[in-house]
């Protein structure tokens, strides 16, 4: 049930507690008591509507402290769904290294097992990535951006005009809409001639 919910209903039963009230004050004021009886019975009545507004109150503190306790939950452990979506690549990496320890086979088919399995586990990787929205930002022949990139270095280049990314160090990425690492690039510096 949503915070704003159980709000309305605290708020909607507070409301109901005073209608009865008005509601016994106007019974009251038709029937005929003793000044006696009419002051007993307003005590007995004010008597159980504070009983019931200390429980309302009781149980909308004991409400905000379990959504303040379950908000820090939440909180705490949000990276938790990520992290149990890496473990398979952490899996297939131990695989992978295991492939490439065996003793008895050929280099060179160890190798390319090891190859293929490492290839795998970066494809698993990047879906689990793209999955929760991490996109890599192309930067190779693309125009130099500050925002998105990082120069190392500049170099000359035939292929690529001035201030265009010629070759890519380290990727960058991006988590939705905000960058999460910029892209190391080395950048043309125009006509090597």
């Amino acid at each position: 049930m949503s915070e704003e919910r159980k709000t309305e209903e605290i708020l909607e039963e507070v409301e109901g507690v005073e209608e009865e009230l008005l509601e016994a004050d106007t019974k009251e004021s038709e029937e005929e008591l003793s000044p006696g009886q009419e002051l007993e019975r307003a005590r007995a009545d004010a008597a159980e509507q504070k009983d019931r507004l200390m429980r309302l109150a009781a149980e909308f503190e004991n409400y905000k402290k379990r959504m303040t306790r379950d908000k820090r939950a939440a909180l705490k452990y949000a990276g938790e769904p990520i992290l149990r979506d890496i473990l398979p690549t952490v899996d297939n990496l131990e695989r992978a290294i295991a492939q490439g320890e065996l003793d008895g086979v050929e280099a060179e088919k160890a190798l390319a097992a090891l190859l293929e399995g490492v290839q795998l586990t970066l494809k698993s990787l990047l879906s689990t990535l793209e999955k929760f929205e991490v996109t890599p930002i192309e930067s190779v022949g693309e125009p130099f951006d500050p925002t998105n990139h990082e120069a190392l270095t500049m170099e000359p280049s035939d292929t690529l005009p001035a201030n265009h990314v010629l070759n890519e160090f380290e990727k960058g990425y991006q988590y939705k809409d905000r960058l999460l690492r910029a892209a190391k690039v080395i950048v043309s510096s125009g006509d090597g001639s």
